[in-house]
């Protein structure tokens, strides 16, 4: 169990969240590990077996290396966790989940929470070890505390000793991030135009429609819900569908925006959207005129704050 000396943290590039410990099937295998082979794990997954992550309620979420856990209970290789950092209406603490219990491990919480932060501001970078040799393939946003710098390098204390990650691909902030606009908002989402959806993706290497909004606001300062029914409501400003701006969210539902909430996607503006829209397809920029998306959408919510946006 956790003392009150240390944390939980994800010890591995990306762990997938799952829905209980009987969630993942053999060929997950290589998502569950440690080593994780995240390349391995999603080649392996065919249009049905990506579909099944979400028809058959077996992945909630993803955490990036580094990120913290509160642990609620252990059962053999699984550990129940909430993720504090991911707001949701599921759990007042955060998200709920299940994970792999050799993808966390203990760490001091005094030496976890530096005074200063790196995040990985490119799409991927590689950590390496304090002999200099590549460790890990780190996904965009993953912090990690820093110990020292030099003119091209960061050293970053790990769950478990030291690594170096190269100044070219992070972006140093002390104690909080400025916070960016709602086109610091778009500008951080083109990006990722290509990149495949993925049910419960959090991570570069895969995002879901939620997760897709949730890491482009992280990326400019603001925590948001995780979910898209949360974020809809449970924070943000409602915004009159004649009043966008880009970098609001929009909110998409069945039976044309009176049935159940189903999607969201950031405004890009002139009537089109950025979004990551469903397994199969990529993240893309849309036009909402005369498609499905504009008779199903209900509703707007601005997190950004235009008093707050950095300059």
């Amino acid at each position: 169990m956790t003392t009150k000396d240390n944390v939980w943290v994800v010890n591995v590039p990306v762990a997938t969240l799952w829905t209980s410990p009987e969630s993942p099937r053999q060929l997950d295998e290589p998502g569950i590990s440690n080593p994780v082979d995240l390349e391995a794990w999603l080649n392996r997954l065919t249009y049905p077996l990506r579909l099944d992550l979400c028809d058959k309620n077996l992945v909630q979420s993803q955490l990036l290396y580094g990120e913290q856990v509160k642990v609620i209970e252990s059962k053999e290789e699984w550990t129940q966790v909430i993720i504090p950092t991911q707001p949701s209406i599921k759990d007042t603490r955060g998200y709920p989940g299940w994970l792999p219990t050799s993808q966390i491990q203990q760490t001091n919480k005094q030496a976890w929470s530096g005074l200063s932060t790196a995040q990985v501001t490119s799409k991927r970078t590689t950590l390496y070890d304090s002999n200099s040799q590549p460790y890990l393939e780190l996904s965009y946003l993953t912090e990690l505390p820093v110990l020292e710098e030099d003119e091209s390098t960061v050293c970053v204390r790990l769950p478990a000793g030291s690594g170096f990650l190269s100044k070219e691909d992070i972006h140093i902030y002390q104690q909080e991030m400025a916070k960016g606009s709602g086109d610091d908002i778009v500008q951080a989402g083109e990006a990722f135009l290509g990149l495949p959806y993925f049910w419960g993706g959090m991570s570069s290497f895969g995002y879901d429609c939620s997760g897709f909004a949730y890491n482009m606001h992280k990326a400019n300062g603001y925590q948001i819900p995780r979910d898209a029914t949360d974020q809809a409501t449970m924070d943000g400003e409602e915004i009159p569908l004649d009043q966008l701006e880009p970098g609001d969210l929009l909110f998409f539902s069945y039976d044309e925006g009176k049935g159940k909430l189903h999607h969201v996607g950031i405004y890009y503006g002139a009537g089109k959207m950025l979004h990551s829209p469903t397994t199969g397809k990529n993240v893309e920029i849309t036009t909402l005129a005369g498609t499905v998306y504009e008779t199903e959408l209900c509703g707007a919510r601005r997190y950004w704050q235009k008093t707050e946006a950095k300059q």
